[in-house]
């Protein structure tokens, strides 16, 4: 009889430990893919944050010719400033998906006033022509460009995180642990997925 209770004894043991194990495998492979998506958001953010630097300089050269057009220049650096807001709170907390949709959408509101600026610098020939803003535009394509390829890699390790954390038998860890869903950077308003042209 006690020879019985020994084996139940080890083989509950047993079960625990391989219980433990399982559970703890899951939670690190979830914290692993959490750390990723985070870092993503990083390098979304360094790009960003590249961008909101060359947009003061691209009104301070387009203001010189666009004398009439402060109400445009002002949207600009409205938009600008409520981006650079939106994306530190995002940045400070990029696992919470109501900073990641603000972010989105003010990014979306930037995306629309640039657009609107560069539609009007058109009937400026002498700022087409000027070197800075030439270079600017340069500079801002490139940057453009790297958001959008920083933004794919976040929304990549952000469905690859989602996927583990909602997948049994891991969802039953997730759970216990508060592992929240992540949101995907996406285009908020069919505006934004035209790339802004800054060609002259």
């Amino acid at each position: 009889m006690s020879m019985i209770l020994v084996i139940v004894a080890v083989g509950a043991f047993l079960f625990f430990l391989l219980a433990a194990i399982w559970g703890i495998s899951i939670y690190n492979g979830l914290i692993s893919l959490r750390n990723r998506f985070k870092n993503a958001f990083a390098q979304i953010d360094v790009q960003l944050k590249r961008r909101y630097d060359l947009i003061p300089n691209l009104v301070e050269t387009a203001k010189g010719y666009m004398k009439h057009e402060r109400e445009t220049l002002e949207a600009v650096i409205a938009a600008r400033n409520g981006a650079v807001q939106a994306s530190q709170q995002a940045a400070a907390s990029p696992d919470d998906a109501k900073a990641i949709h603000a972010l989105s959408g003010a990014e979306t509101a930037l995306t629309g006033t640039l657009g609107r600026l560069f539609a009007v610098m058109e009937s400026y020939p002498d700022l087409k022509a000027n070197q800075n803003m030439l270079a600017l535009q340069e500079e801002l394509t490139s940057t453009e460009n790297r958001i959008a390829f920083a933004r794919q890699a976040y929304n990549d390790s952000v469905t690859t995180y989602n996927t583990a954390r909602e997948t049994f038998p891991a969802n039953i860890v997730a759970g216990m642990f508060r592992f929240t869903e992540a949101a995907l950077f996406e285009v908020v308003n069919p505006i934004e997925k035209e790339t802004v042209k800054v060609s002259f």
